[in-house]
C-alpha cells in the first residue's frame, strides 16, 4: 500500500513539473501590425532553453517569425514579409528530445 502511494505521489509530481516547464503565451502588444513590425508576446517559460522557434498560423499555413529578443517572460518578433492580412495564432516549437508544436491562445491581426 505504501509503495503504491509513493508511486502515485511521484507520478503526480512528475506531471506537475512537466506542466510547469511548458511555454505559455498570455498576450501580445500591440495586438495588430504590418509586415516588418515588431510585436512583444508576454508569457512564461519562453526562454531559449524551452522555445526554439515561433510561428504565425492560420490553421492552413505556418509562417516562421524572426525573434529579435527572447527571455523567460517575453519574446519580441517581426511579422514576416510573406504574412497575408488576417487573424493569426501564435505557435511555438519546443526544444528537447521530443520537440512539439504548441498553438497558443494568443492571436495577432496582420493588417
Amino acid at each position: 500500500m505504501r509503495l503504491s502511494l509513493m508511486l502515485s505521489l511521484l507520478l503526480a509530481a512528475g506531471v506537475a513539473l512537466a506542466q510547469q516547464t511548458m511555454p505559455r503565451m498570455t498576450g501580445v502588444e500591440p495586438g495588430n501590425g504590418k509586415i516588418g513590425d515588431v510585436l512583444t508576446v508576454a508569457g512564461e517559460n519562453l526562454d531559449k532553453t524551452l522555445v526554439d522557434q515561433v510561428f504565425l498560423t492560420d490553421g492552413k499555413s505556418d509562417l516562421k517569425v524572426e525573434m529579435t529578443e527572447q527571455a523567460a517572460t517575453a519574446i519580441k518578433f517581426k511579422i514576416p514579409g510573406n504574412a497575408k492580412p488576417g487573424r493569426w495564432a501564435l505557435m511555438v516549437l519546443t526544444r528537447g528530445k521530443e520537440p512539439k508544436l504548441i498553438e497558443q491562445p494568443v492571436k495577432v491581426t496582420v493588417e
